[in-house]
C-alpha cells in the first residue's frame, strides 16, 4: 500500500515549536558520573577532580538523559511530527550529528533543567540510506535561570532504500563498507593509514598523547601538535560482539574492541584472529591493516597468542 505525499510546507509549520519544556535532569551533576566518564574516555584532565572540580563540557547531554525510563517532558508537537512522517512512509531514523556550545562550566551539585525546540526540518533529501527529512532539535541546558550550554541534535527520518536481501548477495552486487568521515581535523590520521602507519597526536606544549584526533589538547588546551607512530602493540580494554542489526557489508557476529595501545591511548577497532566469542578483556593484540575493498584499508587488531609467542 502506498503513502500519501507529504507537503514540505506542512512540515515547516513544526519549526519553532516546543519539543520539551522545563524538564529536569534525573540527577544533579555529580562526581561519580564524572569519574566514570573520564575513565571511559581516558581523560585525565585535573580540572575534573578535587574540591573545585568541573564536569567535562562534553558531558552536557549526559545530565539530560532519561535512561531506560519513559520521557514525560516531551511535547505533543514532537509526537505529532513523528506520526506525520511515519504515516508518509518515513519510518526509519538514524542520528547523523550533534553540535554543542558551552557557556558556563557545570559543577557537582548543579541541578539541571532543560527545554528543547524543533529548530529546522530540511526539504526532502536522498541519501545512501534512503530518502527523508533531516530534523534538528535545539536543547538549552540550564542551571537555575542561567544557560549552561546548548545541544543541537540532528536525525534523518527516512524511507530505507531498497537493498538486495542477504549479506552474500549484497556483497557480490558491490555493497561496500561505509566510508570514514574525513575532515581537516583527522585527515592526517587517514593519510597515515594509507601508508600503513597508525599515527597518534602529541601536544607540542605538554607532550600529552591523544586519540581520537582533536584540534586541541584536552590537558592544557594547546593548539600545536605533531604525531608519533604507534608500535602496533596493544590489549583489549573492552569489547562488544555485534549480532544485530545485520548490514550487507558485514558478517555478524564480529567483535568491536576498545583497544588500549602500548602508548597509553585507546581506539575502537575490530578484533580479528579468533572467533568473536573467544575475545576477552586483557587479550594482547597487534595492529594490521585490512583491505576491505579496492579503495579502503582499515586498521584492525589481531589477537596474539601469548603462550605461543605468535599470532592466532
Amino acid at each position: 500500500m502506498g503513502h500519501e505525499p507529504l507537503a514540505y510546507e506542512k512540515l515547516k509549520t513544526f519549526e519553532g515549536r516546543v519539543a520539551a519544556t522545563e524538564a529536569e535532569g534525573l540527577d544533579p551533576v555529580n562526581a561519580p558520573m564524572i569519574r566514570h566518564w573520564c575513565e571511559a574516555m581516558g581523560d585525565t584532565n585535573p580540572a575534573y577532580e578535587g574540591p573545585d572540580a568541573i564536569a567535562p563540557p562534553t558531558m552536557l547531554q549526559a545530565w539530560t538523559m532519561a535512561g531506560l525510563t519513559s520521557y514525560e517532558g516531551r511535547s505533543p508537537a514532537h509526537d505529532e511530527l513523528f506520526a506525520l512522517l511515519d504515516g508518509a512512509g518515513y519510518t526509519s531514523v538514524v542520528a547523523t550529528d550533534c553540535e554543542q556550545e558551552y557557556l558556563r562550566p557545570l559543577r557537582p551539585g548543579d541541578a539541571i533543567t532543560y527545554d528543547s525546540v524543533i529548530e529546522s526540518i530540511s526539504p526532502l533529501k536522498t541519501t545512501k540510506l534512503g530518502t527523508g527529512h533531516f530534523i534538528t532539535t535545539r536543547m538549552n541546558v540550564r542551571v537555575g535561570e542561567e544557560i549552561a550550554g546548548t545541544h543541537r541534535f540532528r536525525i534523518l527520518k527516512y524511507t530505507p532504500a531498497k537493498r538486495i536481501s542477504g549479506d552474500r548477495a549484497a556483497k557480490k552486487d558491490g555493497t561496500r563498507r561505509p566510508r570514514p568521515v574525513v575532515n581537516r581535523d583527522n585527515a592526517g590520521f587517514w593519510e597515515g593509514v594509507a601508508d600503513h602507519r597508525l599515527l597518534i597526536q602529541r601536544c607540542r606544549a605538554c607532550e600529552t598523547l591523544r586519540f581520537p584526533w582533536l584540534p586541541g589538547c584536552n590537558t592544557c588546551g594547546g593548539q600545536e601538535w605533531d604525531t608519533v607512530e604507534a608500535s602496533g602493540e596493544g590489549t583489549v580494554y573492552s569489547y562488544v560482539v555485534m549480532h544485530h542489526p545485520p548490514f550487507p557489508a558485514f558478517d555478524p557476529p564480529y567483535a568491536v574492541g576498545l583497544i588500549e595501545l602500548a602508548e597509553g591511548v585507546r581506539m575502537v577497532s575490530n578484533v580479528v584472529g579468533v572467533p568473536s566469542e573467544k575475545v576477552r578483556i586483557g587479550m594482547p593484540v597487534r595492529l594490521e591493516f585490512l583491505a576491505v575493498d579496492d579503495e579502503l584499508e582499515l586498521p584492525v587488531f589481531r589477537v596474539v597468542d601469548a603462550a605461543q609467542g605468535g599470532e592466532v
